[in-house]
Formats: C-alpha cells, sequence, structure tokens
C-alpha cells in the first residue's frame, strides 16, 4: 500500500516554517511532487499544523473503530447486529462507510502511537480534558480485547485450563506479517494465564516474531503452550475451540464441516472479524459467537432474514 499511496495519495501534506527559507523549501518540494500529484492534492502548512494533522487524522481513524466496538457491546446486550448498524450509518454521507467494521480492536505500529503522541502534546499543554478524551479510544480498545477474551473463557465453562484453544491468524491485520500491537497478543495470554493450551496457524507470522511481541509489552509466556501449527487443520484437530483474530481471506474458505468433526465438543467458534458465515456455522453444530451479534432463545445468534416476493403466474 505504500507504493500505492506515493503514486495515488490523497493529499501531500507539507510542514515548514513561516519564514521566507521555510516557505521556499516548502515550494521546491511541492514542485517535485506537482510532476505526478495534481497541484490541489499539495497542501503546505505551518510545522505544528502538519504535525497535528498526522496524529489526528490516525486518532479520528482509531476513534471510528472504537465507536463501533463500544455500540458492539450494547448490540450483544440489545439484540441489535452491529453490521447492520454500521451499513445503515456509513450510509449516511455525512459519515461514510469505512472503518465502521467492529472487531477484536485495531493494531499495528500506528493508530495507538499517534493517540498517545496527542495525549502526551495536550497534556503538556494542560488540556487534561482533551487528553482524556483521546485516552479513552486506546482504553476502549483495550476494554474490547480483554471482553473478548473473557467471553471465551466465560463460554467454555468458564475455564479453559488445559483445553486446546485453536487460535486463526496473529497478525495485526490480513496480508501482512506484522504482528505490532496485534490484538492477538492481549487475547492470548489471557487464555494462556488462564492454563490453555494455545494452537496458532497464520501464514506469514512467525514464532519468534510473536514471543518478541510478548517480550515487547512485558508478558510472561509459557512457550510449551503457545504452538504455532504449520496447517491450520494441525491447530484445530482435537480443539475446544477455534478463534478467528485476523480476517486472512483464505479463512472464509476452509472446510469448516471437516474442522468441526475433528473437533471436542461441544464445539465453539469465536469470530472476531465478522468474516464467515454464521448462519452455515451453526448449521454445521458449532456454537457461534460474534462480536456485536445478540442471540436469541434458541441460543444461536439472531439474524434478519430476508424475505422475497413470489412472482405471480
Amino acid at each position: 500500500t505504500a507504493m500505492k499511496d506515493l503514486s495515488n495519495p490523497d493529499r501531500v501534506l507539507i510542514g515548514g516554517s513561516t519564514t521566507s527559507e521555510g516557505a521556499a523549501a516548502a515550494g521546491v518540494l511541492a514542485d517535485i511532487y506537482a510532476n505526478w500529484v495534481p497541484r490541489d492534492r499539495i497542501l503546505t502548512t505551518n510545522l505544528w499544523s502538519s504535525e497535528l494533522s498526522k496524529l489526528v487524522a490516525n486518532a479520528m481513524l482509531a476513534q471510528r473503530v472504537s465507536s463501533m466496538n463500544s455500540i458492539s457491546q450494547l448490540c450483544e446486550k440489545t439484540g441489535a447486529d452491529v453490521q447492520e448498524v454500521s451499513r445503515a450509518i456509513g450510509a449516511d454521507s455525512r459519515i461514510g462507510p469505512k472503518f465502521l467494521g467492529a472487531s477484536v480492536g485495531f493494531g499495528g505500529s500506528c493508530f495507538q502511537k499517534d493517540i498517545l503522541n496527542l495525549v502526551y502534546i495536550c497534556e503538556s499543554e494542560g488540556l487534561h480534558e482533551v487528553a482524556k478524551y483521546w485516552q479513552m479510544v486506546v482504553d476502549m480498545n483495550e476494554h474490547q480485547k480483554s471482553t473478548f477474551a473473557g467471553k471465551i473463557i466465560s463460554s467454555l465453562f468458564n475455564t479453559v485450563t488445559n483445553k486446546k484453544i485453536a487460535v486463526l491468524g496473529f497478525a495485526f491485520k490480513k496480508d501482512t506479517g506484522d504482528v505490532r500491537e496485534t490484538p492477538a497478543i492481549s487475547v492470548c495470554h489471557a487464555l494462556l494465564q488462564d492454563g490453555a493450551i494455545v494452537h496458532v496457524y497464520d501464514p506469514k507470522v512467525k514464532k519468534e516474531d510473536a514471543l518478541a511481541e510478548f517480550r515487547y509489552h512485558g508478558m510472561q509466556v509459557d512457550e510449551s503452550r503457545l504452538i504455532f501449527s504449520s496447517t491450520p487443520q494441525e491447530a484445530v484437530d482435537g480443539a475446544h475451540a477455534l478463534v478467528v483474530l485476523t480476517e486472512w481471506d483464505e479463512f472464509k474458505t476452509y472446510n469448516y464441516q471437516e474442522m468441526y468433526a475433528s473437533m471436542m465438543k461441544p464445539a465453539f467458534l469465536f469470530d472476531g472479524r465478522s468474516i464467515l458465515d454464521h448462519s452455515a456455522l451453526e448449521d454445521i453444530g458449532f456454537e457461534v459467537h460474534c462480536i456485536g451479534k445478540g442471540r436469541g432463545a434458541d441460543g444461536k445468534l439472531r439474524s434478519f432474514q430476508k424475505h422475497t416476493r413470489q412472482a405471480s403466474a
């Protein structure tokens, strides 16, 4: 995506000092970008405006994610479907559909780092209430991860001690091996702390990278209970529960009927990315838990059944 953003950016932001030399330097850089970027997409600002613009852009994107994650918990209590809520509000042109997907939480190197930088600047300037406002975006993200892990433990009869838990995906997003600030760190650590044996399958993440991220966060891990499997079936065989933590496209194509047959019963599935066909999984026999979906009296996820009008003869 870096090359795509460089070749066709939404905007190019150039910050510089307000002196004549600073303006001239910004102009030279703008002329270079103008060789392939339209002039109306090249913005020049003072240094503080450019710095805050970068931080606030990521903070507001993360804010949208945390906002929907907070609503996902309300949806589960009321019986609403957060995906339907997201689609409805995203159809409002003032809001738009991007970054409205509820999930186990955001990760990566930018969102949390930039929000915490913004919080630090606010605190430094004596804007304590403003700092608290932005800190809550990060706090909500942490709450979402701990809530999801807690749901896994409580659903499996309040303990996962010595139970095999299969985790699909460890990277913070699909198509990368990047594990920086991945939600999988918090979820897997909570499961390990409760005594689970966690088997992870991720197409690109290596165990040593995951362990390095655990160490970076000061989390002690019993390596004998954290196993990285070479295939998804190896991770799932004999598992009590299957947990989806990354939205890899290949996870949508797996034969879940075969996986169900190889698991302990009752077989639980926790979709932390809302990428799977939950009705089909329930028909197979899984007890499915999905972020932002309430459960009916029959114990199954509530879903809106669309009816089509029969054509008249």
